[in-house]
């Protein structure tokens, strides 16, 4: 694949979580930021960085959640959605999990994108699912006219669950994901146009080891010129430990009440808690698979970050 072609939209990912097809009524704008990692990366975190950076103050104007809401999330009607973003005045910070095959391809945006250790990604999604209220999201689907049909079961087994993730897509041309939908090829979408200007890749482990590092690297993709004085506040203030204490103010869709707990999305934020639950087995599984199936440079970048380049 040419890396500096344009990307296409040509598909369409809807499930019970997200449809990709509530972009078609979005209007861009220059400068918009589109934030669009796959879950469980550190998607909040980069919104929170790019919130303290536009708008320049530890104080955001309005909870995370509103002032940079998920387009795709179905859990809110998608006319409240779009007019949120139609109404906004200042640069506006899009969320997305869509992959860039699912999303419209914009010039004049950027789009942020952020990775993690895969085997990270499916420890974390295991506290995510435990506290996502299944029950409201439903609720919530079903008073939008939208059947949510069946729930996925999922095996109490940590390691079958595993098994499932790493063998069973989300969707038909996916192959692995289950029961959301594929990291690796939600990072391939991007990973194949990585030398486009205007789309811009951060990691997990970069975030964690050089905090201050990284924010001033995202100022120097958004254009933003930070006032020294308050850099500090900032910094602070896009800390794993600020953003659980604020968790009211800064998780997801606390707005529609989603979670069993807002401080248990931000759960530990720490990496490699897949060792010592997750068997040789599985291991095994997933380095064969990851290896097969994709290519070794991206997987390489997923594991480790900048340390791989």
């Amino acid at each position: 694949m040419n890396e500096k072609t344009p990307p296409n939209c040509e598909r369409v990912y809807r499930n019970w979580v997200f449809d990709s097809t509530r972009w078609r009524g979005f209007e861009p704008r220059n400068g918009d930021v589109i934030v669009a990692p796959p879950y469980k990366t550190g998607t909040t975190w980069l919104q929170m960085m790019c919130a303290l950076l536009i708008h320049g103050s530890a104080n955001l104007p309005a909870p995370l959640g509103e002032l940079s809401p998920w387009l795709d999330f179905q859990g809110e009607p998608v006319d409240d959605v779009l007019a949120n973003y139609r109404n906004q005045t200042f640069r506006r910070i899009v969320k997305t999990h869509t992959p860039l095959d699912g999303l419209p391809y914009y010039k004049e945006v950027d789009y942020i994108f952020c990775g993690r250790a895969p085997l990270d990604v499916f420890m974390s999604m295991q506290n995510h699912l435990a506290n996502l209220n299944i029950e409201r999201n439903i609720k919530l689907l079903k008073a939008q006219g939208i059947d949510p049909g069946p729930m996925p079961l999922l095996p109490d087994d940590v390691n079958e669950r595993f098994a499932l993730w790493m063998s069973v897509g989300g969707f038909e041309w996916e192959k692995d994901g289950a029961p959301l939908w594929s990291l690796f090829r939600h990072t391939e979408t991007f990973w194949n146009h990585r030398s486009l200007k205007n789309i811009h890749f951060f990691h997990y482990a970069d975030l964690k080891n050089d905090l201050p590092g990284e924010m001033r690297r995202l100022a120097g993709v958004l254009g933003v010129e930070v006032d020294e004085a308050s850099w500090g506040s900032l910094v602070d203030a896009a800390t794993f430990k600020s953003m659980k204490a604020r968790a009211d103010q800064v998780a997801p869709d606390v707005k529609v009440g989603v979670w069993r707990d807002n401080q248990k999305f931000f759960n530990r934020g720490e990496n490699e808690q897949w060792r010592g639950v997750l068997n040789e087995e599985s291991v095994k599984l997933y380095r064969e698979h990851t290896r097969r199936n994709y290519d070794p440079a991206m997987i390489a970048w997923l594991e480790q970050g900048a340390a791989a380049v």
